[in-house]
């Protein structure tokens, strides 16, 4: 039968949605595939086909695949055949020796109707099974034409995964994403030096010079399920993790609304906009799960913005303790990286005690202290394994290692300090919760108690029905020791704290006071004791005459800023002194009675000293601790009276 290579010998009758192939002979074999016929001639599709042949070659009845209308025709239906009536219609064609065009598009369908049929070089050479197999070396050629061949395989995933068609496409896809080198453009001429994005091509690959990120808008195009065994492809050829945690995270925003449209990630270029998601609101779950699980387990390689987001989308979508728990032990690992804003996740669960996810904050503040003491335990035992080094080198290196370890740990107490006085204002919110979220970071990591102070006064002002055995039981939060002088002043006058913790409050800071009042004393009469170096030198030049003239000038000014400050030191200490005094006729208990009931001894004053104290005694001049100090013996001098404080 001599038809040509014209593929206009086929025809659709729209009304009956039938393909007629006018031949000049009339058909005896009517193909349906889905809701389409197809009029044909046997011979063109049995010399093709193995399979055809055995539906229509014979005028048997293959298991009730085919009947007969006549002695003259017959009838098959493929309703399963990858591809459908358009992929169908193309075969017909390369059956009757119409050119077939394949492209990128219709190759996997092709390739996977042409296996169905049975099309093997048995039925001729150059057969369809062939002929599409070749064309793949072309389509592998190329990054574009790959992905398109990859796509086309969504519908008919079965059949290419049988082929191996799907590995294939994800390989080549990984080998071309992990080689990628931006030095490739380098001798591009459609490449522009002023503009650092310019649009090049590199085989069939179009994207920017300067990005890595060039596939990730291209691969997110993919299902989940595709795009999954891509990223497990080029993790498994060792590609950057940055780059792998990049494309994750753009697949998510592209595709989970909740996680907002602000672009927070900075290794990549990240769409602001999000386009239709494909996924339902009932898959939005499942495929928030795949993120977290394919998320790179490298520390730091995703932001600790991005992974809040994610942690409060998985708890609006109600996502699996396993997928919460990786995302709270994740965070924990750098939450020194985290802002106040970011940690307060707002309770999505359905019987809500708290605003604020406080359970939540407590375990991935725990995930951070285990991990800040492994890191300890593994430099310690890192350092045991060195050789002998010199003594001085091994203090320094002590000390840097010290520095480093308290600096994400002094971050991670400021910011609970910040995190328990945003939630100290919750009247639901439990004492045993606050004290242990605020006991959980440990007490160096808190140079300054101002923080803290400042969660627990909020905290006993939105719960005053606290009895007196739990405002002392929170109150052992704080070292009066640490707290500013701002913090001091405020503490003396609050009517919320014990009067255990405001009077031990007013008397460091009074001693505090005074030992800072006499260290300016010592230094500025040692100063003045000292002769002037400029009586006793002679100076052949000017110019030196008029340095140490400056000099002398300096000398003065700081002198008297010294003495400036005494006198400011010595102002406040009166007023401390007049707020204890208060404080003692207010309550109506001696000093006596308040040194016994708090544990704090005093020495009080006799007389004044005299002369200059040594540096010995100056350096023994510290605030003692409240164990230390002695109680006053039962004097009659004025200064026991009043209760002044000395050193």
């Amino acid at each position: 039968m001599a038809l040509g290579p014209k593929s206009d010998i086929f025809h659709l009758d729209q009304n009956s949605k039938t393909w007629i192939c006018s031949s000049g002979l009339p058909s005896d074999v009517t193909i349906e595939v889905g809701d389409v016929s197809f009029q044909l001639h046997k011979f063109p599709l049995v010399s093709r086909s193995k399979m055809l042949e055995n539906l229509i070659g014979d005028s048997s009845d293959d298991e009730g695949k085919i009947t007969f209308e006549d002695e003259k025709r017959s009838f098959a239906k493929l309703h399963d055949l990858p591809g459908g009536p358009k992929i169908f219609l193309l075969i017909a064609k390369f059956c009757y020796g119409v050119k077939l065009e394949v492209n990128s598009t219709n190759v996997v369908p092709l390739r996977c109707a042409s296996e169905y049929l049975q099309m093997t070089e048995e039925y001729g050479e150059g057969n369809l099974i062939d002929h599409t197999e070749s064309y793949f070396k072309v389509v592998f050629d190329t990054w574009i034409d790959t992905l398109k061949a990859l796509e086309s395989c969504e519908e008919m995933v079965e059949y290419a995964e049988k082929l191996d068609i799907v590995s294939r496409c994800i390989e080549s896809l990984a080998l071309k994403a992990c080689t990628f080198d931006n030095g490739l453009f380098s001798g591009s001429g459609t490449e522009s030096k002023d503009n650092p994005f310019a649009t090049v091509i590199w085989n069939g690959i179009q994207t920017t010079s300067t990005n890595q990120d060039w596939w990730y808008d291209d691969v997110s195009k993919l299902s989940l399920h595709l795009y999954r065994r891509f990223i497990l492809a080029v993790e498994s050829r060792n590609l950057d993790q940055e780059r792998i945690a990049g494309s994750l995270m753009y697949y998510a925003k592209k595709y989970l609304p909740l996680l907002g449209r602000e672009s927070t990630f900075s290794s990549g270029n990240l769409s602001s906009s999000s386009s239709s998601s494909l996924y339902l609101n009932s898959d939005q779950k499942i495929l928030l799960e795949e993120i977290v699980d394919l998320l790179p387990s490298q520390k730091q390689v995703v932001p600790t913005k991005l992974l809040l987001r994610l942690l409060r989308t998985a708890m609006i979508l109600h996502c699996n303790p396993l997928c919460i728990g990786n995302l709270e032990r994740r965070i924990g690992m750098q939450l020194d990286q985290a802002s106040i804003e970011d940690i307060l996740i707002p309770n999505m669960g359905y019987s809500s005690e708290t605003l604020y996810e406080i359970d939540c904050v407590q375990r991935m503040l725990d995930h951070f202290m285990v991990a800040e003491q492994d890191q300890e335990e593994s430099e310690v035992t890192e350092s045991s394994f060195n050789g002998d080094n010199d003594d001085d080198d091994d203090d320094d290196d002590e000390l840097i290692g010290k520095s480093r370890s308290l600096a994400p740990m002094t971050m991670v107490a400021n910011l609970v300090d910040n995190y328990l006085a945003e939630v100290a204002s919750d009247v639901n919110l439990k004492l045993e919760k606050f004290q242990s979220l605020a006991a959980t970071v440990p007490d160096y990591a808190r140079p300054m108690d101002d923080g803290i102070y400042r969660a627990v006064d909020i905290y006993l002002k939105a719960h005053p029905w606290l009895t007196d055995l739990d405002r002392e039981l929170i109150i052992r939060l704080l070292d009066c020791q640490k707290l500013s002088l701002e913090a001091s002043t405020h503490a003396a006058q609050n009517e919320r704290l014990p009067l255990r913790f405001i009077v031990q409050v007013l008397f460091f800071e009074q001693l505090r006071l005074r030992t800072s009042v006499a260290g300016c004393l010592y230094v500025s009469d040692n100063y003045n004791s000292q002769p002037h170096l400029s009586s006793s030198m002679v100076l052949p030049e000017s110019g030196n005459v008029q340095l140490l003239t400056t000099r002398e000038n300096d000398r003065r000014l700081m002198a008297e800023d010294m003495r400036g400050r005494v006198s400011e030191l010595e102002k406040e200490c009166l007023t401390m002194k007049k707020e204890i005094n208060k404080l003692v006729k207010t309550k109506g208990v001696s000093w006596n009675s308040l040194c016994k009931i708090f544990g704090l001894g005093l020495r009080l004053k006799s007389k004044p000293r005299e002369g200059c104290a040594s540096s010995n005694d100056r350096d023994r001049k510290k605030v003692p601790p409240p164990s230390r100090i002695r109680d006053v013996p039962n004097g009659k001098n004025q200064d026991e009276e009043n209760g002044e404080l000395v050193d």
